[in-house]
């Protein structure tokens, strides 16, 4: 990868904050998460359900609750996203920036037609006419390689299956040609070839484009294949961040240690029990003043109760320029 550290990147994320109104008060749900994504680099966000990694998908489209208190600064090409007004998010929506959401089937709208759903942006963000948008939605279904997509154009969401489903909301996401594609678990709900066939799809459309990619997943295999970059998210912070390779080669974080220590692995005798993290993550609510996984922690000292941690750099094995950088002052501990 070639250093792009003095060039403007495409998204800039610094210090950002999010606290969300519960019954027990305001709950800091993101807690100073910084970094940046340059043109056509594709990103990887990991960690547990409940670590932020979709509130973080969703502060970066401006979706987030109604009263959801953010702080820090998102720059996306220059412009500022934090406090800009509603009319403006709207018109980066779905035209500079576009998500691929979790779940096909519950994203769609079941009462209209898939093509008027990929229509939808190209209407609203290109002033296309109905014709010019129902063909362009065909060029889109395609492109994606969904079979007899000229049949299809008039089906409704029940009438296809989860992967098909899944290529339409590829589709109305790429329909304008975004800079910046976020995609939140794209494959869950899909069986294993179908997940292959969407990620390679996904992929070789982002390298077509040249469009910046933050994929989110807890699939470790996944990230391995097909990101340049990983940050590990938890509890709300990104605690770790290096290029794939280094991370992969060398992690540092207890937490990093322990989610690739729980990968299932080929050649296990039958009957061998995985590897686990103890314990769950912690209720918003209930994050220590220090380290959020201290409580989970075998390195974990009181000092680290009490303590936030700090950001380290951490020199690279590998050749590649990304830093890596970890969130423990305990990481040099076997």
């Amino acid at each position: 990868m070639s250093d792009l550290s003095n060039a403007d990147p495409l998204l800039q994320v610094d210090d950002l904050r999010v606290s969300l109104p519960t019954a027990r008060g305001w709950a800091h749900a993101l807690r100073g998460v910084s970094w940046r994504m340059e043109r056509g680099q594709t990103v990887g966000l990991i960690g547990e359900s409940g670590s932020g990694k979709s509130l973080t998908a969703l502060a970066l489209m401006g979706l987030l609750p109604e009263r959801a208190r953010v702080s820090g600064s998102i720059t996306f090409k220059g412009q500022e996203l934090v406090g800009l007004p509603e009319p403006q998010l709207c018109q980066l929506r779905g035209a500079r920036m576009a998500m691929i959401f979790q779940e096909p089937m519950t994203a769609l709208n079941p009462l209209h037609p898939i093509w008027k759903q990929i229509a939808e942006p190209l209407r609203l963000h290109q002033n296309m006419s109905a014709n010019d948008a129902r063909s362009r939605a065909l060029q889109l279904l395609e492109r994606v390689q969904l079979p007899r997509a000229h049949e299809r154009l008039d089906a409704y969401p029940h009438e296809l299956s989860g992967g098909q489903r899944q290529r339409v909301m590829i589709s109305i996401a790429l329909a304008c040609s975004p800079d910046l594609l976020i995609a939140d678990e794209p494959t869950t709900a899909l069986d294993v070839t179908v997940q292959k066939e969407v990620l390679a799809l996904i992929r070789q459309l982002v390298q077509e484009d040249g469009m910046g990619l933050l994929l989110i997943s807890h699939d470790l295999g996944l990230m391995q294949d097909q990101v340049d970059r990983m940050m590990v998210m938890y509890g709300g912070a990104v605690v770790e961040s290096a290029a794939t390779s280094e991370l992969f080669a060398h992690r540092a974080h207890p937490y990093t240690r322990g989610l690739f220590a729980a990968r299932p692995r080929l050649g296990l005798v039958r009957g061998t029990r995985l590897t686990t993290i103890p314990g769950s993550v912690p209720e918003l609510m209930d994050f220590p003043a220090g380290c959020v996984f201290a409580d989970r922690c075998s390195l974990a000292v009181e000092q680290c109760r009490q303590t936030p941690p700090q950001t380290e750099s951490i020199e690279c094995q590998h050749a590649d320029k990304t830093p890596h950088v970890v969130r423990c002052p305990r990481w040099r501990q076997p």
